[in-house]
Order: structure tokens, then C-alpha cells, then sequence
């Protein structure tokens, strides 16, 4: 009873739609900002390592998920078949796979 209403009035109708925009301007830019930082280089990089991974060819020396180095003996769809020393041959998925690494700089895995 001893409590009167207050009314809030806008400061001008048109500003609004300006005073939005200013509003959303910070978040767009974090957004831009975001995606040309983090997004795109790692897109790029995913790329990079897919590519890399589908042109594994028998000879290839290879890094396997669980860190085991060794040559690449046969080349399937879906899977490979690593070998870690003379005579010992895994099968690894595909993907997992981590690194080929360049014959030129490496030291040979099965000597």
C-alpha cells in the first residue's frame, strides 16, 4: 500500500536497435577471433595428418598410437601391419596411427 510503481521508459525508441548492435558487436569479434586462432589452424592441421595417414605405403616407417615405431609391411583399407623388429608383425588400425616419419631422417626401427 505504501508502494508505488515505477515505470521505465526507454531513452529513445530508435537507439535501441543501435545500443543491440553494440551489444552483439563484441561477441561476433570474440567469435571471428576464436575461429581464425583455434578453429581454422586445427581444421588445417586435422587435414594435414588424415592426408599424411591415407598416403602410408608399404616401407613407411610409422608411430602408433601407443608410441610403438616400426616398418609398415602391408597396407589394408582399414588396417596396417607394422613390423617392430625381424619376424614380428602387428596389426594397427588405420587411424590410429600417429606420425610416418621421413625416411631421409630416421634412424631404422628394425635394426
Amino acid at each position: 500500500m505504501f508502494i508505488s510503481t515505477a515505470f521505465a521508459q526507454t531513452a529513445g525508441g530508435e537507439s535501441s536497435g543501435a545500443s543491440m548492435l553494440v551489444q552483439m558487436a563484441p561477441l561476433v569479434l570474440i567469435f571471428v577471433v576464436f575461429y581464425f586462432l583455434l578453429i581454422r589452424p586445427q581444421q588445417k592441421k586435422m587435414k594435414e595428418h588424415k592426408a599424411k595417414i591415407d598416403a602410408v605405403k608399404k616401407g613407411d616407417q610409422v608411430v602408433t598410437g601407443g608410441g610403438l615405431v616400426g616398418k609398415v609391411a602391408r597396407v589394408d583399407e582399414f588396417y596396417v601391419d607394422v613390423e617392430l623388429a625381424p619376424n614380428m608383425k602387428v596389426k594397427a588400425v588405420k587411424s590410429t596411427l600417429t606420425d610416418v616419419i621421413d625416411p631421409a631422417t630416421a634412424k631404422p626401427a628394425n635394426d
